[in-house]
C-alpha cells in the first residue's frame, strides 16, 4: 500500500451504501471497502478503454498474423501508470 492518502467527499447516497456495505462485512472497514472498489473501478476503466489500431506492426500472434500497436487511451495510461509507479511512494 501507498503511504498516500486521499481525501474523497462521497455523495450521501454513496456514504450509505458505503455504511451499508460496512455494515453487511463488518471484518471490514470502511476505507477497505473503498480501496478494494476503487482498484475494481479502475481495473475494469482499463479494460473498458478502446483499442485504436496504429499503423505500426508491435508483434506477431500465435498464428503469426501480426498484432498493430495501440496508439488509444489504453497505451497512454499503461505509460502514465509505470511513470506513476516508478516515481516512489509520494504517487
Amino acid at each position: 500500500m501507498t503511504q498516500r492518502e486521499y481525501s474523497v467527499r462521497l455523495t450521501v447516497k454513496d456514504a450509505a451504501k458505503l455504511a451499508a456495505l460496512a455494515e453487511m462485512y463488518p471484518g471490514r472497514t470502511p476505507e477497505q471497502i473503498l480501496t478494494e472498489l476503487v482498484g475494481a473501478a479502475l481495473v475494469e476503466l482499463e479494460q473498458r478503454l478502446p483499442y485504436i489500431q496504429g499503423e505500426k506492426i508491435s508483434s506477431l500472434d500465435e498464428l503469426g498474423d501480426p498484432i498493430y500497436e495501440d496508439v488509444g487511451p489504453t497505451s497512454r495510461f499503461a505509460e502514465l501508470t509505470r511513470k506513476h509507479l516508478g516515481s516512489g511512494p509520494a504517487h
